[in-house]
């Protein structure tokens, strides 16, 4: 089980200053859709130049043109790239493909996706790395959270690897540990404390104490 931490809502050079805070404690960065939006694929290229053993992770939610966009975030420094699971399958076989040739992995969002269980079962078919249930912003203000998402597509995945995002906190982080996914993704429970690094290493203590439990 390893900790993705997601930068959302920073620019390059914060981005930079949260992960030298973090660093020992987390196992991927991720580069958020926002950052990506505001300041293009640089972003990942400048944070896989400063945090070079990290494993760097460009959430750019592919939907079209899989392969060629897969390809620009690879030269960028991407070591894992996300893909919608509501994209069409050419699309997924696209970035598979693309992943495999360059030895690097296809994360796909289940974000709004209603057949949870059939789409995880067509997806881990199409050979993808990780399959990640998300709430999203949107969601999370309603109230919604993943875990009973992760559950599902733990019962039926057999190859891949699981993830799950969306509003995971400190406080929650044991119920997650409990449904033992491979990737716990957590943002603004780690970005928005005070004491950044106590909070992730104490997240990272939390998922080595249940893996060698």
């Amino acid at each position: 089980m390893k900790l993705q931490l997601a930068l959302d809502l920073v620019n390059i050079p914060e981005a930079i200053e949260v992960v030298k805070e973090v660093q020992d404690h987390i196992d991927v960065v991720e580069i958020g859709t926002p950052v990506v939006i505001n300041e293009g694929l640089r972003a990942v290229n400048e944070v896989k130049k400063a945090f070079p053993n990290l494993t760097v992770l460009a959430d750019l939610k592919i939907m079209d043109a899989a392969g060629y966009e897969v390809m620009k975030a690879t030269e960028a420094g991407a070591d894992i790239i996300t893909i919608l699971g509501a994209a069409e399958d050419a699309s997924i076989k696209g970035a598979v493909e693309e992943a495999k040739k360059l030895g690097k992995q296809i994360l796909v969002d289940m974000i709004a996706v209603k057949d949870l269980k059939g789409r995880a079962q067509e997806l881990d078919a199409l050979g993808v790395d990780y399959i990640c249930v998300h709430t999203g912003y949107d969601l999370q203000a309603e109230g919604q959270n993943p875990f009973e998402a992760l559950r599902i597509i733990k019962s039926v995945v057999k190859n891949a690897k699981t993830a799950v995002a969306g509003g995971i906190k400190l406080e929650t982080l044991p119920e997650v540990i409990q449904a033992n996914p491979d990737l716990v993704i957590v943002g603004g429970g780690i970005t928005s404390k005070e004491d950044k690094k106590a909070t992730a290493a104490e997240m990272q203590k939390l998922i080595k104490e249940a893996v060698t439990a």
